[in-house]
């Protein structure tokens, strides 16, 4: 039988799920398969609009090998599972002659654990013997919410958190979940043979395309335990987000609560010498704490080095004496010990590797109002780990909206530990890059506007040209406004004097959940969303609600942001420019997404503001602006509130 060419497959599939074929998606189809049969690496950057889950999906199927899709937003990964695999499964099964297995795998505490959901969690002795769902009382938020899990365990099939609806506080489900470390392991579970997490890994095992999130992906390289089945070809949606992720994943904490829990869950399993010995020294992390004040820590302070080594050593102490008792008078030991022992070892991982002090860590203090000072370890960069775990023996392909930065894909390449495109270095991988551009006409769908004649924005202090400009711009195009602010403060104090001073409602986030605000956004095109870094990369809201786009300012990162100042000066001390490697390339990610935001659909119209005039006068102006889409560009605030009016006009003839 003839091997059914990939332009029948990708025709089958995209009739199936109701799309139009669009050029951009058959060059990335062609290049995903490309890559998978020369074993070898692309970055694509694929625009809005283009189709690029199955750009990647059918030539993924059509190779046969076990395929993982890993992405770092919930909705991709249920568009996936739910809606696209299995309609191109079935489109294309006719010409493979065979129906592709997939699967959904997550971390472990993502799943509902039924030991946890039957025995109670492990409780603080100060609490004293815990049944959550008798402790809880049923008219609390938090019982009713325990009380919904224990009905939903009985008729859910996945455990998967993510499949409850609504959703439950993340203080209900710690209740009836557990981490990795705090796992009993199938084997010596009651409830081992009915577990959720394990059933996903069986599906995992057994499926031919695994579908998870970027922090899995991080937790398999970095953790050297593999959570991933064996698998040939990697894809990497939404790959502009990796990085972060993985960093993320790879960052240790200590807070003195955290401290004194891991104290407590060990005290009832060890000798009273062994469990005062750390006791002791987490008040002296406490003390120590109380007097942190914010920022990067280049070298550890003499109190904190020795408050860290007596809670390392004593924590070493506690996880020794724990591995050698055992006490059957203490109720479900196994449990107790696991989760214990869980605390107990992060205690001693994070204080290890700050009294260690690698030149590749960096360390800080950050001060919450609320919950106080916690300690913070990151890597200075995870390049290399990348570079060294993630396109060994397989095929990656990356794809994102926005990998091009400033014209090339050298910034995202360097952050993944690739060398520059055609570039051939004896340790890292050689890569290709493709853009396939985008179905939408940008130059006649948008207009970039920036604000040249206001006053470049400061540290402090609220922008009053600013506000006058915003709220012109918002009067013109009748609402239909999404804002986008570097800062909460800067969103809450343009609600507040916007709301004053306009007729237009102004939704914020966090006033209401994110799913409740978009919904009531792009219902009424009279309304205004205000919001800052989930908005610049997590609204779809096409047509006439959403038509101009404003953001306050160039998003920098805080100058005192202790991680990114500490790259910047890294790649400065090599001889690189720290500020273009780490805070332009930062910023020029952000205002790609957000000015991805306007323009969804075809019929989309509209205008991106930045109330920057930076981005018109800076010599980095020229970089950021050659990582948007190309848009018309003007300085020219007439022409722009007559455009703005104009798009209003022939929004409302259309009765929107």
């Amino acid at each position: 039988m003839t091997k059914p060419s990939l332009t029948d497959l990708l025709h089958a599939a995209v009739s199936a799920v109701g799309g139009t074929e669009r050029p951009g998606q058959v060059a990335m189809a062609e290049a995903v398969a490309e890559a998978i049969d020369d074993n070898t690496h692309r970055l694509i950057q694929a625009g809005t609009g283009t189709g690029k889950s199955l750009g990647y999906l059918v030539p993924a199927l059509a190779h046969g090998e076990r395929v993982v899709v890993a992405t770092a937003t919930l909705a991709l990964q249920r568009q996936l599972v739910e809606r696209d695999l299995p309609r191109t499964v079935e489109a294309l099964h006719p010409q493979l002659r065979r129906r592709p297995q997939f699967a959904m795998l997550k971390g472990r505490s993502n799943y509902l654990c039924l030991h946890r959901l039957h025995e109670g969690a492990p409780q603080d002795e100060e609490e004293g013997l815990f049944d959550q769902f008798e402790a809880a009382a049923p008219t609390s938020k938090l019982g009713q919410d325990l009380l919904r899990l224990r009905d939903w365990s009985d008729e859910t099939e996945t455990g998967d958190r993510d499949d409850l609806t609504p959703g439950v506080s993340d203080r209900a489900w710690s209740q009836v979940s557990v981490s990795s470390r705090e796992c009993l392991g199938a084997s010596k579970c009651a409830y081992g043979a009915e577990c959720f997490a394990e059933a996903a890994r069986e599906r995992a095992k057994l499926a031919d395309v695994v579908v998870t999130n970027h922090a899995l992906l991080a937790i398999d390289a970095i953790e050297g335990a593999p959570v991933l089945p064996q698998h040939e070809v990697l894809i990497v949606d939404e790959a502009h987000e990796l990085v972060s992720r993985v960093t993320g994943v790879a960052t240790g904490e200590l807070t003195p609560g955290q401290v004194d829990r891991a104290v407590k869950r060990a005290a009832k399993l060890v000798d009273e010498k062994t469990a005062d010995a750390l006791q002791t020294a987490s008040e002296s992390f406490e003390r120590v704490m109380e007097l942190a004040l914010p920022g990067r820590l280049e070298e550890v302070p003499d109190d904190l080095g020795y408050a860290l080594t007596a809670l390392r050593d004593a924590a070493r102490n506690v996880i020794s004496a724990i591995g050698a008792t055992r006490d059957k008078s203490v109720a479900d030991e196994d449990a107790v010990r696991k989760q214990a022992l869980a605390s107990v070892e992060n205690v001693h991982a994070v204080a290890e590797r700050i009294i260690a002090r690698s030149e590749y860590d960096v360390v800080w203090y950050e001060r919450h109002d609320r919950f106080g000072a916690t300690l913070r370890v990151a890597p200075l960069s995870v390049s290399g780990l990348l570079r060294e775990k993630l396109f060994e023996d397989r095929s990656v392909v990356l794809t994102s909206a926005t990998l091009k930065l400033g014209g090339d894909f050298n910034g995202v390449a360097a952050s993944l530990g690739l060398s520059p495109e055609g570039v051939e270095a004896d340790d890292a991988p050689v890569w290709k890059g493709l853009d396939v551009g985008s179905p939408f006409d940008y130059p006649k769908q948008g207009i970039l506007y920036v604000a040249k004649h206001l006053a470049t924005p400061g540290r402090e202090g609220t922008r009053g040209d600013m506000m006058d400009e915003l709220a012109e711009l918002i009067e013109a195009a009748g609402g239909r406004t999404l804002g986008l602010f570097s800062s909460m403060r800067g969103a809450k104090a343009a609600a507040e004097e916007l709301r004053g001073r306009l007729d237009h409602p102004i939704l914020l986030q966090g006033e209401e959940t994110l799913g409740e605000l978009i919904k009531t956004f792009a219902a009424d095109p009279k309304t205004c969303l205000f919001g800052t870094l989930s908005l610049w990369q997590g609204v779809d809201v096409p047509g006439p609600s959403c038509q101009l786009v404003i953001m306050d300012r160039i998003p920098f990162p805080r100058p005192d942001d202790p991680l990114m100042s500490a790259r910047q000066k890294s790649v400065e001390e090599h001889g690189g420019n720290g500020f273009m490697a780490v805070a332009a390339t930062h910023a020029a990610l952000l205002m790609a997404q957000g000015a991805g935001r306007l323009v969804r659909a075809s019929g989309d119209r509209g205008v991106v503001a930045v109330l920057d005039p930076r981005l018109a006068t800076a010599r980095y102006g020229s970089f950021l602006k050659a990582s948007l889409p190309d848009f018309w560009y003007t300085t020219d605030r007439n022409q722009v509130r007559r455009s703005l009016a104009a798009i209003d006009t022939a929004a409302k003839a259309d009765g929107k």
